[in-house]
């Protein structure tokens, strides 16, 4: 008799406004990444080639605050095709660094980064460049998080703990290990 094998997770991480250090996190689990690819298809990420963001996507993890109209088109996007969605570290889940350019005004952030600053070329760019919305947001203002992971970056600890209960069908309880900035 031929075994059925089990159908892996679909599971997505994402890049939105942040450091990339959740991303780093996620690498520094070290051997116990194999342990989740046996049970895992990575589907998306900044560290696979894919290109779009695909359906049917069983967890995502999402870094990064929301600062650009592409990261809100994008947010959205991963939302509509994704059964749990977590908001990976303190950018996603509270705005943190990316938002401290919301106490000023946009058009005087624009002024200072592509005129004051620049040498050659000053100018907005109209092209390339994602047009910055006004506000910097967490995930949770755009749309459903369904489960939050803090921390500047989360532990690969955490991270795995977190992932691992998703896998098997449990909310991660993160408030005993997970804390904003560590």
């Amino acid at each position: 008799m031929t075994k059925v094998k089990p159908t892996k997770a679909r599971v997505a991480t994402v890049w939105l406004d942040g450091c990339s250090g959740c991303h780093m996190s996620l690498l520094d689990m070290d051997e116990k990444l194999i342990l989740l690819g046996e049970k895992i298809e990575l589907v998306y990420s900044p560290l696979v080639d894919a290109k779009d963001f695909p359906e049917n996507v069983d967890v995502a993890l999402v870094e990064g605050s929301i600062s650009s109209e592409e990261d809100l088109h994008k947010i959205k996007l991963i939302r509509r095709n994704t059964k749990v969605l977590v908001a990976l570290g303190d950018c996603s889940v509270t705005g943190n660094i990316p938002s401290m350019r919301t106490v000023f005004p946009l058009a005087k952030v624009m002024e200072r980064v592509y005129d004051e600053n620049a040498t050659i070329n000053k100018q907005v760019p109209t092209k390339v460049v994602p047009r910055l919305l006004e506000r910097v947001m967490p995930l949770h203002e755009v749309v459903k998080v369904d489960v939050y992971l803090p921390g500047c970056p989360p532990s690969a600890d955490n991270i795995f703990f977190a992932v691992s209960e998703l896998l098997e069908g449990r909310v991660p309880e993160m408030t005993s290990t997970a804390r904003f900035g560590a």
